[in-house]
């Protein structure tokens, strides 16, 4: 069906059409943040948890059929941080929005700069899944940093930091164990970011 579809490029239209979206988006959330009742605010974030969750766990069960150990295993930081999301939108718990603070803001926003996706370009569903998962990881921190004026704390910088460390030492463990290569910690991606290592 997709087979004449053209590969996404990054730096491309299709990429640049993003970022757009993503800028245009972040603005009008910052500002519908700060010009929203508690209970707007609340109403709001419930939704965008629920269609974060949603879309998450569609792309989720999508791409685990059919099953493979390198890649069905939801162990990139990027499943971590659409979970955190998720959570810190519905909740608004320090943990959550700390988690979601620093993967979404430092983190994601990686996969804006330097994307590391292989496959069609626009409208195909890898392409859309891919984009509206990271999109929506670091424009819930925006809302909630910006928008809502949620802030972290030095101990949310510490709990960051070790369940960080402990899903790398998991995942590192887990790659050297299966042939893997979660979250890029056991080989250089084939792209290079400003994460990666030399």
């Amino acid at each position: 069906m997709f087979s004449s579809q053209r590969e996404f490029t990054a730096y491309g239209p299709s990429y640049w059409a993003m970022i757009a979206l993503f800028v245009v988006r972040s603005a009008i959330l910052v500002w519908r943040g700060r010009c929203q009742t508690e209970s707007q605010s609340r109403r709001l974030g419930r939704v965008l948890a629920v269609l974060t969750a949603a879309i998450y766990g569609a792309t989720l069960v999508y791409f685990s059929f059919p099953p493979t150990i390198g890649g069905s295993v939801p162990l990139r930081l990027t499943d971590l941080a659409t979970v955190a999301a998720a959570c810190a939108l519905w909740s608004r718990a320090q943990w959550a929005y700390a988690l979601t603070y620093y993967w979404g803001l430092v983190l994601s926003t990686q996969a804006l700069i330097s994307p590391v996706l292989t496959g069609p370009d626009f409208p195909h569903y890898q392409f859309l899944a891919f984009w509206a998962i990271h999109l929506l990881v670091v424009w819930a921190a925006i809302y909630l940093t910006w928008g809502r004026r949620m802030r972290p704390r030095w101990r949310s910088y510490r709990f960051t930091v070790l369940v960080t460390v402990v899903w790398a030492a998991s995942t590192f463990t887990f790659n050297r164990v299966a042939g893997t290569n979660y979250g890029f910690l056991n080989r250089k991606r084939l792209h290079r970011s400003h994460t990666s290592y030399h």
